[in-house]
């Protein structure tokens, strides 16, 4: 069965810096289409960046461009999310997506099958 679990999310302030993983349970996080989603409350549940399982690119959206790196650990089976220069619209429950691919938008929900259950990410003074 395949799982992710996510964490790291928690309460920092604006500035701040959080760092989120995804653990891959089943398959091998190299095997897979990677993406970060998040939503946040009344709003719909938008992409924030994604990691190819082919060439290890990266994509993400606009408002998270040069503050967000996305990467990947082989050996940890994990994918994490860095977050730095963090704003209150960042707040958000956080997701770990993954698909067995290819995507043809990555930013797609409906692309991705496994899904985890999802980490707060709080961004208040």
């Amino acid at each position: 069965q395949l799982e992710v679990v996510e964490s790291g999310g928690g309460l920092v302030q604006p500035g701040g810096s959080l760092r989120l993983s995804c653990v891959a349970l089943g398959f091998t996080v190299d095997s897979y289409e990677i993406a970060w989603f998040r939503q946040a409350p009344g709003k719909e549940r938008e992409g924030v960046a994604h990691i190819s399982r082919w060439d290890d690119s990266t994509l993400y959206t606009d408002s998270v461009q040069g503050r967000f790196t996305i990467s990947r650990d082989n050996d940890k089976n994990t994918v994490y999310l860095q977050m730095n220069s963090l704003k209150p619209e960042d707040a958000a429950v956080y997701y770990c997506a993954a698909a067995e691919g290819p995507v043809v938008g990555w930013f797609d929900s409906l692309e991705y099958a496994c899904w985890g259950q999802g980490t707060q990410v709080t961004v208040a003074s």
